[in-house]
């Protein structure tokens, strides 16, 4: 099969067949074809674009290229959740032990965090001893056991991927939906899922910035599961402001654990990880209707029972439940609002890159985090202020934190006006 002529046919718009896919995918993984012309490949698709035939011959031919976990010894539907990223996005921290304990297993591999955008494994890190890193058969022993085990992303999954990420990275064909929709549906059909619900992020602090780019990304990830046998529904939600009221990793954690455990939660963090939950209910088969899974899910927070399932899962890991509340920076700096007046917007992206510039998040792969830093941000978009309020406070381990602070103030948005506020939980694609 002729590598040129598959280029120069995606080039012109024309269909590729589900062998040229597999040429070009398999030629890369054994370096049978080189990164020029790899790169050459996905230029053509970043401006042509793939139907939904090809983007599933994609995602399914990035699955094969490496292992694949079977979870199919747990008898039971195994449902897995993936955000697009967000800031203050402590979901899968919430969501994990409430499903658990509604006897659905929850065995994820998550990734870290880069740029504005946290990730679970590093929230899970602050926590002292905690192990992101388990041994597959570990990794199987302890879902079965106890229904719950998340880790990191390791071993030969999807290696398809990873070389095709690290190339559109250095591309510019990062931005494209069926590339995005692949990536992120191979990953979790690999790591064992039978079901999908995927929380898209939208807003100026998301990937996806419009409801309507949000909206063609979920149907194109609804349509992938749906070919290859998922079931999977996409919740598209507001990243118009920073979701919760902490951002950072420690402090994140703290606030997983006041939903939890003493039912204290900023409606939004709460209305997100609900309606996730009971979507993973429903799709688990545990609920006949959606609004039965809800009301299943607020039950075993109100009743505590998912907070010591969360006990469970980190001890299990070898964190030390004690070490959440040590997680302190050496100082606290309160931002305040220099006028009165309604919170319009928030560049929510400039809070997340205040919280890196603090230590709280990385620029590169291998920039270390500071578990111990972070932001507690005060206010909400509508939000009625008088000059002087609080409006964050940062917890540094840095000295100079004019920048922080200044990004925190031109990131918010005044109006004499009072504001219409949108939903946190904006929309289901299934």
């Amino acid at each position: 099969m002729n590598t040129v002529e598959i280029i120069n046919k995606k080039k012109y718009g024309k269909e590729l067949s589900y062998e040229e896919i597999e040429h070009i995918v398999n030629g890369y993984v054994n370096d049978s074809i080189p990164d020029y012309q790899i790169s050459s490949w996905l230029m053509a698709v970043y401006f042509q674009g793939l139907n939904s035939d090809e983007t599933s011959a994609l995602t399914d031919l990035m699955v094969k290229s490496g292992e694949t976990i079977d979870l199919s010894f747990l008898n039971t539907t195994v449902v897995d959740k993936h955000s697009t990223g967000g800031v203050g996005d402590k979901v899968s921290l919430i969501v994990a032990p409430i499903i658990t304990s509604l006897g659905i297993p929850f065995a994820k591999m998550s990734g870290r965090g880069l740029g504005h955008t946290g990730g679970t494994v590093d929230k899970l890190e602050a926590i002292k001893g905690f192990h992101t890193e388990l041994p597959l058969q570990r990794f199987k022993d302890q879902v079965k056991e106890l229904g719950i085990a998340l880790v990191g992303q390791s071993g030969n999954l999807v290696p398809a991927d990873k070389k095709i990420y690290a190339l559109r990275d250095v591309t510019g064909t990062v931005d494209s939906i069926p590339l995005i929709a692949s990536s992120i549906m191979s990953k979790k059909i690999a790591s064992g899922a039978d079901a999908i619900v995927l929380d898209i992020k939208v807003g100026n602090g998301a990937f996806m910035k419009t409801e309507e780019e949000a909206k063609k990304l979920a149907e194109t990830m609804v349509a992938i599961g749906k070919k290859l046998n998922r079931e999977t529904v996409a919740v598209l939600t507001n990243m118009d402001q920073p979701l919760g009221s902490e951002i950072g990793n420690g402090n994140e954690v703290l606030e997983a654990v006041k939903l939890l455990r003493d039912q204290e939660y900023r409606q939004d963090l709460y209305d997100v990880s609900v309606e996730i939950a009971a979507q993973m209910v429903f799709l688990a088969g545990k609920a006949t209707t959606e609004e039965q899974a809800r009301k299943l899910v607020k039950e075993v927070i109100q009743s505590g029972e998912a907070y010591e399932k969360f006990v469970t899962f980190i001890e299990a890991q070898d964190g030390k439940m004690d070490s959440i509340h040590e997680m302190e920076a050496k100082q606290s700096i309160d931002v305040t609002a220099e006028q009165a007046g309604y919170i319009a917007s928030i560049e929510t992206q400039q809070i997340g890159e205040a919280a890196m510039l603090l230590g709280a998040g990385r620029k590169t792969k291998d920039d270390q985090i500071d578990h111990q830093v972070g932001i507690t941000f005060h206010v909400k978009t509508g939000d009625k202020l008088q000059a002087g309020d609080k409006l964050a406070t940062i917890h540094t381990n840095m000295e100079d934190n004019d920048a922080v602070i200044k990004k925190i103030k031109d990131a918010i948005t005044l109006s004499d006006h009072p504001v219409q506020v949108k939903s946190s939980v904006i929309g289901i694609v299934n």
